[in-house]
C-alpha cells in the first residue's frame, strides 16, 4: 500500500521524483499523457497514458492501485506560450488539477504534493525571496499555479485535503547516476542551452537583456539541482503522511547567478567558449530572483546535497554527453544543420 501516484511522471523533474521515492520505499504510478514527457524516462513503476482531466481513467488508477497520495507534476510549462495560448494553461492546468482532486475525493485519498513556481511572486519587491511576500504573477502560467494554490487551500477548508505547494525557482542539472535527465524539445532553459552551444550542439546562445541593474548586466537566478528537488517531494510527502498541515515552500539554493557568470561557468568546467550574442530585454523579466529557502528546511529538514552551480553543470554536460552519443549527433562537432539560435 505505499503507492504514490505521479503526474507527470514522464517529464524532467517528475521523472527524478518517481526515482526518489522508488528509492524511499514508495512505488510511484505515473500517469501521463506524453505530450511533453517521454515513457523512456519511467523506470521506478507502472506508466499509464492518461490525460489528467479524464476522471474515468483517473477513477480506474485509484481503484486500481489506492495510492496513499499524489505527487502532481502534469502541467503546460512555457512562460512565453502561456502568454499566446492562455486558455490552453487554464484548461490543462487548472482545470486538469481540479478533475484530479475530485478523482481524489471519490477515492478518499487526501494528501497531494504539488508542483507550484516561483513565477507566482512575478516581479519580487526585494530578494531574497520568502514565502510570506506578496504574489502577482505576470503571466497566465504563473496565474494558472496561483490560482491551484488558492484551490488546494480551500480544499483543505472544505475537505480537509492536505497538500504541500513546493515554489522551484530553476531546476538545473541530471540524475548524478545518469539514468535520466533534461530532455524538452525545444530546450528553454540556460544551463543545458549553454552546454549545447559550447558542445557544437547548436550554433549559439542568444542572452535576454545585458542592461538590468545588476554587477554585469544580466539577469540573475538560483539555481537547484533536480535532484534536491525530488528529495524535497518526498520529505514533504512524509510530513503529510505523518499529520502535517497545509503549506507552501521555496526550494532553491539561495544563491544568485547571472546569465554571463552561468556562461563562463559551462567555458571552465566544459574548457570550450560559449558562442552567444545579446538581443533585447524579454518582457516581464525580473532582474533578480533568489530564494529565501529557510522554512523548506526548516520545517521539512531538507539539506541540498548537490546543489554547488559546478555540479549541477557538470551533472548536466554528462546527461548531454551521453544523450547526443546515443542519438548519433556527438559533442564534438560544429553546428549542426538547422538549428538555430535560442534565446535566455
Amino acid at each position: 500500500m505505499n503507492n504514490v501516484l505521479v503526474t507527470g511522471g514522464a517529464g524532467y523533474i517528475g521523472s527524478h521524483a518517481a526515482k526518489a521515492l522508488a528509492r524511499a520505499g514508495y512505488c510511484p504510478v505515473t500517469v501521463d499523457n506524453l505530450c511533453t514527457g517521454h515513457a523512456d524516462a519511467v523506470k521506478w513503476g507502472p506508466l499509464h497514458r492518461h490525460d489528467i482531466r479524464d476522471g474515468a481513467a483517473l477513477d480506474g488508477l485509484f481503484a486500481t492501485y489506492r495510492p496513499i497520495a499524489v505527487m502532481h507534476f502534469a502541467a503546460l510549462s512555457t512562460v512565453g506560450e502561456s502568454a499566446t495560448s492562455p486558455l490552453a494553461y487554464y484548461d490543462n492546468n487548472v482545470a486538469g488539477t481540479i478533475a484530479l482532486l475530485e478523482a481524489m475525493r471519490r477515492a478518499g485519498c487526501v494528501h497531494i504534493v504539488f508542483s507550484s513556481t516561483c513565477a507566482t511572486y512575478g516581479i519580487p519587491e526585494q530578494v531574497p525571496i520568502t514565502e510570506e511576500m506578496p504574489q502577482a504573477p505576470i503571466n497566465p502560467y504563473g496565474r494558472s499555479k496561483l490560482m491551484i494554490e488558492q484551490i488546494l487551500r480551500d480544499c483543505d477548508t472544505a475537505y480537509g485535503l492536505r497538500s504541500a505547494s513546493l515554489r522551484y525557482f530553476n531546476a538545473a542539472g541530471a540524475d548524478p547516476d545518469g539514468e535520466i535527465g533534461e530532455n524538452h524539445d525545444p530546450e528553454t532553459h540556460l544551463i543545458p542551452i549553454a552546454l549545447q552551444a559550447a558542445l557544437g550542439l547548436r550554433p549559439r546562445l542568444e542572452i535576454f537583456g545585458r542592461d538590468y541593474p545588476t554587477p554585469d548586466g544580466t539577469c540573475i537566478r538560483d539555481y537547484i539541482h533536480v535532484t534536491d528537488l525530488a528529495q524535497a517531494h518526498v520529505l514533504a510527502l512524509e510530513l503529510l503522511l505523518a499529520g502535517g498541515e497545509t503549506r507552501a515552500l521555496n526550494l532553491g539554493s539561495g544563491t544568485g547567478f547571472s546569465v554571463l557568470e552561468i556562461v563562463s561557468e559551462v567555458a571552465r568546467i566544459t574548457g570550450r567558449r560559449v558562442p552567444h550574442v545579446f538581443g533585447p530585454r524579454r518582457e516581464g523579466d525580473p532582474a533578480r530572483l533568489v530564494a529565501g529557502d529557510g522554512r523548506a528546511r526548516d520545517e521539512l529538514g531538507w539539506r541540498p546535497q548537490f546543489s554547488a552551480i559546478d555540479r549541477q553543470i557538470g551533472d548536466a554536460m554528462r546527461w548531454i554527453d551521453r544523450a547526443s552519443s546515443a542519438a548519433g549527433t556527438g559533442t564534438h562537432g560544429g553546428e549542426q544543420p538547422g538549428t538555430t539560435p535560442t534565446r535566455i
